[in-house]
């Protein structure tokens, strides 16, 4: 018969999982630190970037069809064919989806604009998710400053 012999070193100890685990926590702590302002700034970035490609394609459109999509068609016009008037005469696709924000809500589009009377106003809700605010990232007007 053979016999098991088990050695005190097999396993880790208590303390030693402990150990690691707190080491781990320190490190994911540091990570947090010194990239947290960095992933705020990477979502302000992409901001910057999608209203550019939203107000190029806005411009294309509104070539194309001589006006911009209403309020009520919104930035949907861009990437499926308006039913409600005005409708466009020489529509074509010109996104694959509605655009949304770093935070998941579609962009604020409307026409003719609160802002800009004579043409649109386009912005994201930012981080707060309230059109508007200060915490807005906006495209193309700026909030009054107190």
């Amino acid at each position: 018969m053979k016999r098991h012999t088990y050695s005190r070193r097999s396993a880790f100890t208590l303390l030693e999982m402990m150990l690691v685990v707190l080491i781990i926590g320190l490190l994911i702590g540091m990570a947090l630190r010194y990239t947290g302002g960095k992933v705020d700034e990477a979502r302000r970035v992409r901001v910057r970037a999608d209203l550019q490609q939203i107000k190029t394609n806005l411009m294309m459109y509104q070539a194309a069809n001589g006006f911009y999509p209403t309020t009520e068609q919104g930035l949907k016009a861009l990437v499926q064919k308006p039913e409600t008037d005005p409708k466009p005469r020489n529509w074509h696709q010109l996104d694959d989806q509605v655009p949304r924000d770093p935070w998941d809500l579609e962009y604020v589009y409307r026409y003719p604009g609160k802002h800009n009377p004579k043409e649109y106003d386009i912005f994201s809700a930012g981080p707060d998710r309230n059109p508007e605010t200060d915490e807005d990232n906006l495209g193309n007007w700026e909030p009054a400053t107190n």
